[in-house]
């Protein structure tokens, strides 16, 4: 077992004398790869000029909950016996790795961002996690979320907000802020977040940097602590399009131990994304584009949308009819499947334990102080909508729109291979700004809850800057398990300098 924790425990670096002239201010996978192959570096030294970097950006930003230094540096060691022996080095061999605090690490703290698993050390590693480090990756530790996941701006967690590295008066958004936070601010070469209605997507927007929510079933949620079952997903977070494909090539794909995770084949996601879009037809949504959305971000989104007109892709509009209720559809099947899976915290088998006279004085005192107000929130709305009467009022109605919704989609891609939306309808917002109005900030997902509701893969890249700072995203839609033309169309907007609009 091994934590520790930023700001409370001083971070010892381990590491070897390192050439200063080969660290490079942003790494990618194939950079770690070229310069350990070379022994420009060794993973060990790597590892730890990354854990100086925390250590020294870490207390701004509060990216990071826990490190995981000793299984990082037996990580490291491992890949530079491998190249001392001039083995063959895996995808993403000494690639140094955050992860969201919702998924399991074995011998490593997990807190969900809540007081009520503060000091919970899962046995097992989730299935993701497992396939990161047998594909060479060195994981530095766990980083800061929205308390279980419920949340759009990292305000929720009960360890302190995440700042955004583009200005540190904004939220970086949620629930993933401190996985998107960690590699915008070159403290991860990549991470793993998890998207249940945006939370990959949107602080991907907001911090600058592309962010992929694959298909409903592409990644097993083995080891991911849940929230909303049917919505959950895992996904990564790079600096580069290409890492992206590189991470959720290696996570994807069956699991046993995951009865929802899909059997279909894993592409080889990098090779599809260096293809050209030309000829491919996107679809522009107009619903996407009402009148909630920012002056400003309407412009870059525009100007992106060219973008592809100059690569050779044919424009269509299509109509999603259904966007409007996808909010209220959210909130309603979310919350719901929250109450279900909350439950098991009782005080009982792990977590916190608080006092109580009674075994019902118990169940409350701890609930009581181990979750936030978000949490209990949403708990009381998902009780209330499965309650008797309302059940077939609101539950069962919210299951029948999201098929309704499901099915926008589905006619939306007889027409088009992919479909073009804005990723958040406003740049990063200040901290504080929307927390005493939940409903607001709810509609920071406006965009991003319809593609979790159909299940389908969306990646946000990067689309320019308001007031040269604030960084907009531009969302990319496909079919069921057509994270391919996703990732080509995210590539090729990359590649054309949609990132500097």
């Amino acid at each position: 077992m091994e934590f520790v924790v930023i700001g409370l425990t001083p971070v010892a670096v381990e590491a070897g004398p390192l050439h200063r002239q080969e660290i490079m201010t942003q790494w990618t996978i194939d950079g770690v790869r070229e310069a350990l192959a070379a022994r420009k570096i060794s993973a060990r030294e790597l590892a730890g000029e990354f854990y100086a970097r925390i250590a020294e950006r870490n207390p701004a930003l509060n990216a990071y909950l826990t490190l995981s230094q000793e299984r990082a540096f037996a990580k490291a060691d491992e890949i530079d016996a491998a190249v001392a022996d001039e083995e063959m080095l895996p995808a993403l061999a000494g690639v140094p790795i955050a992860i969201k605090d919702v998924i399991s690490t074995r011998g490593v703290r997990t807190t969900c961002g809540s007081k009520i698993l503060e000091n919970y050390v899962p046995p097992f590693d989730a299935t993701a996690v497992a396939r990161l480090e047998a594909a060479g990756a060195v994981i530095l530790g766990k980083t800061n979320c929205d308390e279980f996941a419920m949340g759009s701006s990292n305000e929720n967690s009960a360890y302190g907000p995440v700042k955004n590295p583009a200005s540190c008066d904004r939220v970086p958004g949620g629930s993933s802020g401190g996985s998107a936070a960690a590699v915008a601010a070159g403290l991860a070469v990549a991470s793993l977040g998890t998207d249940t209605g945006g939370s990959i997507r949107q602080p991907g927007s907001f911090c600058g940097i592309p962010a992929m929510m694959g298909s409903y079933g592409r990644v097993s949620r083995y080891g991911l602590i849940a929230f909303a079952s049917s919505l959950d997903r895992i996904g990564p977070f790079a600096t580069s399009v290409k890492d992206v494909a590189i991470v959720l090539e290696v996570i994807a794909g069956r699991d046993p131990l995951d009865a929802t995770s899909a059997t279909a084949a894993v592409p080889h996601y990098a090779e599809q994304a260096a293809k050209s879009v030309r000829g491919l037809r996107v679809g522009i949504p107009r619903e996407y584009f009402g009148a909630g959305m920012d002056a400003e971000v309407r412009k870059k989104i525009e100007a992106g949308i060219e973008i592809f007109r100059g690569l050779g892709c044919e424009l269509v509009d299509v109509r999603m009819p259904h966007t409007d209720y996808a909010i209220a559809t959210y909130y309603i099947i979310a919350t719901a499947e929250a109450s279900s899976n909350l439950a098991r915290y009782d005080g009982v088998r792990y977590g916190l334990r608080a006092k109580g006279d009674s075994l019902l004085a118990m169940y409350k005192n701890t609930r009581g102080a181990g979750f936030g107000a978000e949490v209990k929130r949403r708990i009381v709305l998902g009780t209330y909508v499965l309650s008797a009467g309302y059940y077939d009022a609101y539950y069962i109605k919210g299951q029948k729109v999201r098929a309704l919704i499901a099915k926008d989609f589905r006619d939306a891609f007889l027409k088009v291979d992919a479909l073009l939306t804005p990723t958040s309808p406003v740049p990063p917002f200040k901290l504080g700004e929307r927390t005493a109005d939940p409903l607001q900030m709810y509609l920071a997902d406006i965009y991003t809850v319809t593609g979790s509701l159909a299940g389908v893969p969306g990646i946000s890249v990067p689309c320019g800057k308001v007031d040269g700072r604030l960084p907009v995203g531009l969302q990319i839609f496909g079919p069921a398990f057509g994270e391919g033309p996703v990732l080509q169309l995210a590539h090729a907007f990359e590649q054309a300098g949609g990132a500097s609009l």
